[in-house]
């Protein structure tokens, strides 16, 4: 999970655009597809044989996205309900060995920058031939997910299918309809089973952090932080998706051969350094109260609730992928912050892993050895999803540093009210602090410095170029 996510509205002015254009050519990120790629792109697909395209799916996604990885149509059955997620088949449009299958190794993921972002996929296959665009027949993974009356797996099934989605909605306009109770069965029950679903991961212990995307809106040459906190139809949405991901666990686990997304607890540090910024932003933590009753206590409207999810998401930095084989189970197999055996598997569009993922799973419900080409990325890809991980985690901190500077450009010397999160160990005198208001962290460096401490800092730096620098030092 990214630890930001940011947003430019507005036209950015040139030295923060010429800022993240730089920043793409210091990381490498790659402008181009190599022409046999983009050329691998156009091969037709490997259709299926199962025809589901008589499932009116729905996809929901932000207005603009193109790129859509999943669809969805949900029923009731019996006393229970029935989820049908339909996730793009990349598999039938990348022959593994060709320039394109190298290429998507090379990147890993897709890449988000604040002006614009860096596909996986070539545009044509990502935003086109492979998205379950509205209208268009599809191959996919169609996913099967029974479930009783209290939200609870009972039965899987996934296998290859052509879909037709019917609906391309956004998150907005989903939470009206439902709000207004203006929306039909297959939609209104996306509150039903989220609810459900809900309800079972606060029983299980886990978490689900609406993190809410930090826009940085330009307004006469000077910007604005502001936040988007996510709607309840958001949650309820990746929901659907979380479930996908526990059953593509189970069957991989029951099967013996698979890559999970693993995430061991978090160290008692990392638990102290968030305690610390909720101290800084205000947020009353009682000792005797989890971090789960914590996240749940919270209200992402908040602009200092919003501020502390955001500083959230460095609990998660321990994630992994983990590949097992031959009934050999790795020593971790759950997720953290799942509280379960959890795969990534329903984005294949912008995440290299959840191909993979999604070939083990159609061939353990068939029955069926692991395809050979999957087995033998089983070595490098935990390695190759790490550095791609690095790669996207070093764009979005250099993405912080660049907007929180463009920010605060105009306010050097003005002083602000903050707290000390982190002070370094060997050199007590630099440390980072947390800003009340606007909800950023920056550089600081005094003597005297303690953790948790109080104080006002005064603006010394804020330069987004060339090398995007924001300091403070106590007022």
């Amino acid at each position: 999970m990214p630890r930001r996510h940011i947003r430019v509205t507005g036209a950015p002015e040139a030295p923060l655009r010429a800022a993240l254009a730089a920043l793409r050519t210091e990381l490498g990120v790659p402008q181009t597809y190599p022409p046999q790629a983009s050329a691998d792109a156009g091969t037709p697909p490997v259709l299926p044989s199962y025809d589901a395209t008589d499932i009116p799916l729905f996809t929901i996604d932000p207005p603009a996205s193109t790129d859509l990885d999943q669809a969805m149509h949900l029923s009731r059955r019996g006393t229970g309900y029935r989820v049908r997620y339909a996730i793009a088949d990349v598999a039938a449009f990348v022959v593994p060995g060709s320039a394109l299958d190298a290429e998507t190794h090379r990147r890993v993921m897709t890449l988000y920058f604040p002006d614009e972002k860096v596909p996986l996929h070539p545009v044509s296959l990502s935003e086109g031939a492979a998205s379950l665009l509205p209208d268009r027949t599809r191959p996919a993974a169609l996913w099967t997910i029974d479930l009783d009356a209290e939200g609870r797996t009972v039965a899987v099934d996934v296998r290859r299918a052509l879909v037709r989605s019917r609906a391309k909605l956004n998150y907005e306009g989903v939470q009206k309809e439902i709000d207004a109770k203006t929306a039909e069965e297959p939609l209104a029950l996306l509150e039903v089973i989220g609810r459900l679903r809900e309800e079972l991961e606060v029983e299980r212990g886990g978490i689900s952090l609406n993190v809410p995307e930090q826009e940085i809106v330009e307004r006469n040459g000077t910007y604005e932080l502001t936040y988007r906190a996510a709607l309840p139809a958001d949650g309820w949405n990746a929901q659907i998706s979380l479930l996908t991901g526990m059953a593509a666990a189970d069957l991989m686990l029951a099967h013996g051969t698979g890559v999970l997304r693993t995430l061991p607890a978090a160290p008692d540090g990392a638990v102290g350094r968030l305690r610390r910024t909720a101290h800084a932003l205000h947020i009353d933590w009682p000792h005797h109260m989890s971090y789960a009753a914590l996240i749940r206590s919270l209200d992402p409207h908040v602009p200092h609730h919003a501020a502390f999810l955001q500083e959230c998401t460095t609990l998660l930095r321990g994630a992994g992928y983990t590949v097992f084989r031959d009934g050999v189970l790795p020593d971790i197999t759950t997720h953290a912050a799942v509280a379960a055996p959890y795969a990534h598997c329903t984005a294949p569009l912008r995440r290299l892993a959840d191909r993979y993922a999604s070939e083990i799973c159609l061939a353990a419900t068939a029955g069926e050895p692991v395809p050979d080409w999957v087995l033998a990325a089983f070595d490098a890809l935990p390695r190759e999803m790490a550095e791609g991980g690095r790669r996207a985690g070093a764009v979005e901190r250099a993405c912080v540093d660049i907007v929180e500077a463009a920010l605060l450009k105009d306010r050097v010397g003005e002083v602000f009210d903050g707290c000390v999160v982190e002070v370094e160990e060997r050199r007590p005198t630099v440390g980072v602090v947390q800003l009340e208001s606007p909800a950023v962290i920056g550089r600081v460096e005094g003597a005297g410095l303690s953790l948790g401490e109080r104080l006002r800092v005064r603006l010394t730096q804020a330069d987004p170029e060339p090398a995007p620098t924001v300091r403070f030092v106590p007022a």
